[in-house]
C-alpha cells in the first residue's frame, strides 16, 4: 500500500442552515484513503457518512458550510468550480448511489446513459463508445447485454439496476469509486454476487474504493480498513481485523452487537443506546416458551387458508405474431396462518413474495385459487365486502415515504383511514386516538401536524406502522418494513411490531430478503423461489437444517462479518 494517499481529509466540517440555525452533520473528520484501496465508512443513519462522500463530489448544495480542506492525488478540491467538477465527476471519482431506480432516468435507455458519460469524458467515437458500454455491461454480468443496452430502467430487476449503476461508475476507468450502501435493498444472494463484482472490479483495475453502509457484516467482507461515525464524528478507525475482533469505542462495541442473533432468541433486541448505557434485556425466549406459545396458537382453526393461489402476468407483444408473454408471479400456492402467528415469508428478488403479499390485501387481483378469511373465499367478494376486508387486513410498504402523501400531515394522514371506515362518532374523537397511537409506536404529540419529509427512515416506518394499526386490522402485511433501516432502528421498529402484537394480538405475515431478520420474528418459515413455495416449517428448525439446497444457498449469502 502506497504511503502517500489518493485522498485526505484533514478536520472536514459540514454544517447546514435551517431556521436561522447552523446544524453540524460532520464535524472536524480527517481520514485518507489509499491507493488500491477499499476503505470501509459504517455508522447509523444521519452520522454523517453520506454528506462525507457527496462533499467530495461537490454534490453538497452551494449554501452548505464546508470547512477543513481534502485534497485529492495533492490537489486541493473543496475550492473546485462546478465546471472543474464535472472533469472529475465520472472520470477521476465515481458514485455509485444507494438508490438506483432514482438515481437513474427513467426516460432515457440504459445503454444511452452509460455512453452520455463516456462520450463526455473521452474522444471515443458513438461507434465505439457503444462498443465500449456492451462491454462494460457484460464484465458486470447483466444478461444478454445487446437487449439491456436498449432497455429503460423500469424493465430491469434491483440487481440490475444496480450492475448498470456500476458499468456506469467504471466506464472512464476511475481512480476512486464511491459506493454508497450499493446493496441496501437487495436480497442476500444478489448482494454477495454485487460485493464479489466490486471485489473482481477493484482487482482487475487497482482503483480505490469508499465502501458506505450499515451493514458491519458487509463491511468486513469487502473492506481492508474501516472507520466508524457516529453523530457526525469519527470515534474509531483502524484494520477491519483490528476494529471488529478489538473494537475500543463503545459505539462500535453496540453497532457490533445490535445485529439478531442466529443462536439464541431474545425478548427484546438491544439498539445502539442500549450498549451504550449498560440497559440491554438479556432476557431470552426460551424453547419451552415457544412451544407452549404454538402449541396454543395452533390448536386452533387455521385463520387464512391459501388454496392453490395463482397470480399472472401478461406482457406486451413486441412484434405482430408474437405470443403474450405470461409470467407467473404466484405458481399454485397453497398455506395455512393461524391467528396471533408470524409467517416468515423469504426469497430472492422476483420469487413472488411481494406480489403475494399485495394479492392478500387485494392490490392486485388472484388469477385463479382460493383465500379463506375466517372461513370465506375473500377472492370472490363483492366491491363492498372488500372496504370491509381492507379494514382487517393492512400492510406496511417498505418505502413508507412514498406511501404517505406528501401535502397531508402525518396525524390527517393516520386520521384519514379511521374516517373513510367510519371508526368513532367524530373527527374530535379520530384525533385523540391517533394521539394514542402516535404515542405506542414512540413518537410525539407534536408530531400530528408534521409532515413526511421532517422525518427519518425510522420515523417514518413508525408513521406508516401507526396508519396500518389505526383500523384495529387482525392481519398485518409486513413487505421488506425494515430493509432499508440501520441495524438500531431496525431493533427499534422490530421490538415495537413485537409489543404490538402482544398488546393487540395482531397475525403478521412478514416478508423480507434478510434471513437472520426473519428467523428472529417468525413463528413458521415459507420459502419461495420462482413462484412456488420452496419449503415451510419451523422458523428455528428450517434455519437449523434446510431441506432444500435453495434455502442452504439462502442462509450461505448471509453475511457472517470476520
Amino acid at each position: 500500500m502506497s504511503r502517500k494517499p489518493l485522498l485526505k481529509t484533514s478536520n472536514l466540517s459540514i454544517s447546514f442552515s435551517s431556521d436561522g440555525k447552523e446544524h453540524a452533520v460532520v464535524k472536524n473528520s480527517s481520514f485518507e484513503i489509499h491507493k488500491n484501496e477499499i476503505l470501509g465508512i459504517v455508522g447509523e443513519s444521519g452520522s454523517g457518512k453520506s454528506v462525507s462522500s457527496l462533499a467530495l463530489l461537490g454534490l453538497l448544495p452551494k449554501e452548505t458550510k464546508i470547512e477543513g480542506t481534502v485534497f485529492f492525488e495533492d490537489h486541493s478540491i473543496l475550492s473546485l468550480s462546478e465546471k472543474q467538477f464535472q472533469n472529475i465527476r465520472g472520470n477521476k471519482i465515481s458514485m455509485i448511489f444507494q438508490e438506483p431506480m432514482s438515481s437513474l432516468n427513467p426516460s432515457l435507455t440504459c445503454g444511452y446513459q452509460v455512453l452520455e458519460i463516456i462520450l463526455q469524458h473521452t474522444s471515443l467515437r458513438k461507434k465505439e463508445a457503444k462498443a465500449k458500454v456492451i462491454d462494460l455491461f457484460e464484465k458486470v454480468k447483466l444478461p444478454r447485454p445487446d437487449e439491456i443496452y436498449k432497455h429503460y430502467p423500469h424493465q430491469l430487476s434491483g440487481g440490475q439496476k444496480q450492475r448498470v449503476m456500476i458499468a456506469m461508475a467504471i466506464a472512464c476507468k476511475p481512480q476512486l469509486l464511491i459506493a454508497d450502501e450499493p446493496t441496501t435493498a437487495l436480497d442476500v444472494t444478489i448482494q454477495k454476487e454485487i460485493i464479489q463484482l466490486l471485489k473482481d472490479l477493484q482487482q482487475e483495475t487497482e482503483m480505490s474504493i469508499l465502501f458506505i453502509s450499515h451493514d458491519l457484516a458487509l463491511v468486513s467482507e469487502i473492506c481492508q480498513r474501516v472507520l466508524v461515525m457516529y453523530q457526525g464524528e469519527i470515534v474509531e478507525q483502524g484494520t477491519v481485523k483490528a476494529v471488529f475482533e478489538k473494537p475500543k469505542d463503545p459505539y462500535t462495541k453496540a453497532l457490533i452487537r445490535s445485529k439478531p442473533s442466529q443462536t439464541r432468541r431474545l425478548k427484546k433486541l438491544p439498539s445502539v443506546i442500549d450498549f451504550i448505557e449498560n440497559t440491554v434485556d438479556k432476557s431470552v425466549y426460551t424453547k419451552k416458551e415457544r412451544s407452549a406459545f404454538h402449541q396454543k396458537i395452533y390448536a386452533k382453526k387455521p385463520f387464512l387458508e391459501i388454496r392453490n393461489l395463482k397470480k399472472e402476468f401478461v406482457g406486451n407483444k413486441t412484434w405482430w405474431f408474437q405470443k403474450n408473454s405470461v409470467v407467473k408471479a404466484i405458481n399454485d400456492i397453497s398455506f395455512e396462518l393461524y391467528e396471533g402467528e408470524t409467517l416468515g415469508l423469504v426469497g430472492e428478488s422476483g420469487c413472488g413474495k411481494s406480489t403475494l403479499g399485495r394479492t392478500l390485501v387485494h392490490l392486485e387481483k388472484a388469477t385463479s385459487g382460493q383465500i379463506f378469511y375466517q372461513e370465506k373465499d375473500i377472492t370472490q367478494l363483492s366491491e363492498r365486502e372488500k372496504k370491509s376486508i381492507r379494514k382487517d387486513i393492512q400492510i406496511i410498504f417498505q418505502d413508507p415515504f412514498s406511501s404517505l402523501n406528501p401535502r397531508l400531515m402525518v396525524g390527517e394522514a393516520i386520521l384519514e383511514p379511521m374516517k373513510v371506515h367510519q371508526l368513532y362518532s367524530n373527527n374530535s374523537e379520530r384525533k385523540a386516538k391517533v394521539l394514542e397511537i402516535l404515542k405506542k409506536v414512540g413518537l410525539a404529540p407534536e408530531h400530528y401536524n408534521r409532515y413526511p419529509h421532517e422525518f427519518s427512515g425510522g420515523q417514518r416506518q413508525r408513521i406508516g406502522i401507526a396508519r396500518a394499526i389505526a383500523l384495529q386490522p387482525k392481519l398485518i402485511v409486513c413487505d421488506e418494513s425494515v430493509s432499508a433501516l440501520d441495524v438500531s432502528v431496525q431493533a427499534q421498529v422490530l421490538n415495537l411490531l413485537n409489543d404490538l402484537k402482544k398488546d393487540f394480538g395482531f397475525t403478521y405475515i412478514f416478508i423480507s430478503h434478510d434471513l437472520s431478520v426473519v428467523k428472529y420474528m417468525s413463528d413458521q418459515l415459507v420459502v419461495m423461489n420462482q413462484g412456488k413455495i420452496e419449503e415451510i416449517g419451523d422458523a428455528d428448525a428450517l434455519y437449523a437444517q434446510p431441506k432444500s439446497s435453495y434455502t442452504q444457498k439462502l442462509i450461505d449469502a448471509i453475511p457472517k462479518g470476520k
